[in-house]
C-alpha cells in the first residue's frame, strides 16, 4: 500500500478545495471514500485510485485554473508543482472521459499529447464509477441521476452540458464493468 500517496493527495486536495470550494471538496472526499470501497478489484493498484479520486477536481481551484479546464489544470499543477507520478497525474487529465470534454473545448490535441490516456482499462473505469456515482455533496447516486444533474446544472447546450450527453453512453458502460468487477471479486 502506498499510504505517503494517499497522504499527499488528501493533504494537496484539502489546501486547495476546502476553503475555496468546499462543495467541491465533498465531492471529491465522497469519490475518495467510494475509491477506497472498491479498490480491492485493483490489488496494488487501490491507493493510486484513491489518490487520484481525492485529486480528480483539483484543478477547479481558483489559484490553479490557468486554461479554465479543471483536469488539465489539476494534471500540470500536480505534475509541475508536487511532482506526482506519471500515472496519478494521468488518472486525473483523463478522469471521464475528459478527452471529450477537452474536444468540446479545442484542448484535445493538447490534453492527449501532454497527458496520454493510460492504457489501464479497470483503473480508468474504477475513477469514473467513484466519480460518476457520487454527488456533488459526496453522497452515492446513480450514474443516470448524477449524469441528470450535471446537465440540470450546467444546461444541456453548454460545453460540460454537451460533452457529458456525448460521453453518458462510456459512462454508465465503465460503471457496469465496475459492478461487474465488484460483483466477481470476492468481499
Amino acid at each position: 500500500m502506498d499510504e505517503v500517496r494517499v497522504d499527499m493527495a488528501r493533504r494537496v486536495a484539502e489546501a486547495e478545495l476546502a476553503d475555496a470550494l468546499p462543495r467541491r471538496w465533498a465531492h471529491s472526499q465522497g469519490v475518495a471514500a467510494k475509491a477506497s470501497e472498491i479498490g480491492r478489484i485493483l490489488g496494488k493498484d487501490a491507493d493510486l485510485l484513491t489518490a487520484a479520486a481525492t485529486l480528480h477536481d483539483v484543478g477547479y481551484a481558483p489559484r490553479l485554473a490557468v486554461t479554465g479546464f479543471h483536469p488539465l489544470d489539476g494534471a500540470r499543477f500536480l505534475r509541475d508543482a508536487h511532482g506526482a507520478d506519471q500515472r496519478l497525474v494521468r488518472l486525473v487529465a483523463n478522469h471521464s472521459f475528459a478527452l471529450l470534454e477537452a474536444e468540446e473545448r479545442g484542448l484535445w490535441e493538447e490534453l492527449a499529447a501532454e497527458f496520454p490516456l493510460l492504457e489501464e482499462p479497470l483503473l480508468v473505469d474504477a475513477l469514473v464509477y467513484c466519480d460518476m456515482t457520487t454527488t456533488p455533496d459526496g453522497n452515492p447516486t446513480t450514474a443516470q441521476e448524477r449524469v441528470a444533474e450535471i446537465v440540470g446544472r450546467h444546461g444541456a447546450d453548454s460545453i460540460v452540458g454537451r460533452f457529458i450527453r456525448r460521453a453518458s453512453p462510456e459512462i454508465f458502460a465503465a460503471v457496469e464493468r465496475v459492478t461487474a468487477a465488484l460483483a466477481a471479486q470476492p468481499r
